[in-house]
């Protein structure tokens, strides 16, 4: 009969952990044949008192073993080492595993494009103090007692039984939410017509795969959000760019490929660049889509922040044919923790997505839907609104002033009239000067993020694309702000030898 050996004592009586140490070593010994088939494995009184924890750890250890098939447990008789079959599983598991002849992975056409892919890399892991991230909001802003106590009525409100919601959203979000997209952002839609996800990026991921086929096509922004053109490059359709200005897509140029299915675009704040999309070229894209029989996705990711005058109405509001899918998200009025986001769909298209969503994941946290409802029933959540526009709008003119002052001159602003960010071109050559500048001013604790990544592939690596970041304000105080711009300028002069014009 194989012996036990002692283990660590002081170490497993500190561990908080001692089940699951004791259930491994005992694994491991078994493994090794230290304990062999039919071993007799000391008991759990006897155990307890030689490693100093209490019998009630041991038998939980035991216990674990006992359901998996590694030892054997008799009233009345010694706990011994299963049979062979259970020894061997125990050794095989602690090997290694290799694929045979390190095949890869057989995948799905899908499966394929999606590894093939280059994904927009997630911010580092470090947490840097001047961090101008965008689609980072201020954890202090968040409205946590409000939040709070509508989260707790909701919990506490008496259900008849614990069910799936419908894949659609919570009756009165979506009651909710038609009264509010009326009042602030003039859209006019039935709650029938919403169906409410988890944030706006599945809003986008359930456009691609209900929309496109793989020999179909879709126009893009070009510069444009790219985990959106991800999405929709994903089924395989082939991505047509269009051109962006100051006021956003160049209409003019939409193509006239009969195999367009879906345009994406982002009207009331074009993202990245800023430009608002005036009344003719809004109706200009409508008339397209009509001509083209095409689907526009109306990405709002930010349209309730606009400064000095009160937001542009969605382009849905003008959709006369049922061709507009309007995608609206809570990550920047609340939190992108928060993962709730909502789709207007158009009469024709409601029963496809309710279904898609439902294959998806059946529906979004209720409990965070009825909290949300209650909030914007009561009148809370547009307060909440209109008190951090003031505040974005404090914090985006601290980011203006600190840019004139310690940036050199030539420094041009874009996108600075609504939103939580804005671009900041940079009068250095080349993107060369763009990693230099990024890592000068990591040096100094400072996180800027290059506008070059919103680029299709082949645009991307031009150098004649010059240098230009876009910097997210929303998630920093206004003191922050100017210490962190401060600190960028130092980053600036410090390369100015080299990459100045």
């Amino acid at each position: 009969m194989g012996q036990l050996k002692s283990m660590p004592g002081p170490q497993a009586r500190r561990a908080s952990g001692a089940g699951r140490r004791i259930y491994e070593h005992l694994r491991a010994q078994m493994a090794e044949g230290i304990l062999g088939v039919g071993a007799r494995v000391p008991s759990t009184r006897a155990l307890a008192a030689e490693l100093g924890v209490s019998r009630t750890t041991v038998s939980a250890a035991y216990d674990q073993l006992a359901a998996e098939g590694f030892i054997v447990t008799t009233p009345g008789r010694a706990t011994r080492v299963a049979a062979v079959a259970a020894s061997a599983a125990i050794a095989d598991r602690t090997r290694p595993r290799r694929a045979a002849g390190h095949r890869s992975a057989e995948l799905s056409a899908f499966g394929r494009r999606v590894q093939a892919m280059r994904l927009a890399a997630m911010p580092p892991a470090e947490h840097l103090p001047f961090d101008f991230l965008y689609g980072a909001v201020g954890a202090r802003d968040f409205p946590s007692v409000t939040w709070r106590r509508a989260y707790l009525a909701a919990l506490w409100e008496a259900q008849p039984r614990l069910y799936y919601a419908p894949p659609e959203g919570d009756e009165a979000l979506r009651r909710a939410l038609s009264g509010y997209l009326w009042r602030a952002r003039g859209l006019r839609c039935l709650p029938e017509q919403i169906v409410v996800v988890n944030g706006s990026q599945q809003a986008i991921d359930l456009c691609a795969r209900v929309l496109l086929d793989a020999d179909d096509a879709f126009v893009f922004e070009e510069p444009g959000y790219s985990m959106a053109r991800s999405c929709f490059e994903a089924t395989g359709a082939q991505g047509l760019n269009v051109p962006v200005d100051e006021h956003g897509l160049t209409t003019r140029r939409l193509p006239g490929d009969q195999r367009i299915r879906l345009a994406y675009v982002t009207p009331s704040h074009q993202f990245p660049m800023g430009g608002t999309l005036p009344i003719a070229r809004r109706q200009e894209l409508l008339a397209w889509a009509r001509r083209q029989r095409a689907w526009v996705v109306e990405d709002d990711y930010d349209g309730e922040f606009r400064y000095g005058q009160h937001p542009i109405d969605a382009l849905a509001s003008l959709d006369t044919d049922g061709r507009v899918i309007y995608v609206g998200t809570f990550s920047k009025a609340l939190s992108p923790q928060l993962r709730l986001g909502y789709l207007v769909l158009p009469t024709e298209l409601q029963e496809p997505f309710q279904k898609a969503k439902r294959l998806t994941d059946r529906h979004a946290p209720v409990l965070e839907q009825r909290t949300l409802a209650a909030l914007i029933d009561s009148g809370a959540y547009e307060r909440h609104v209109r008190r951090m526009r003031r505040e974005y709008e404090r914090r985006r003119e601290a980011l203006l002033r600190a840019i004139a002052r310690e940036l050199p001159q030539g420094t041009e602003i874009l996108g600075a009239a609504a939103g939580l960010h804005v671009v900041m071109r940079l009068p250095l050559a080349g993107l060369g000067a763009e990693l230099e500048l990024i890592t000068a001013a990591r040096r100094r604790g400072v996180a800027v993020y290059p506008l070059s990544t919103s680029f299709a592939t082949e645009v991307r690596r031009s150098p004649s694309r010059g240098v230009a970041f876009v910097l997210g304000y929303a998630s920093l105080s206004s003191t922050q702000i100017v210490e962190g711009v401060r600190l960028l300028g130092e980053a600036v002069r410090e390369l100015s030898g080299s990459v100045l014009d």
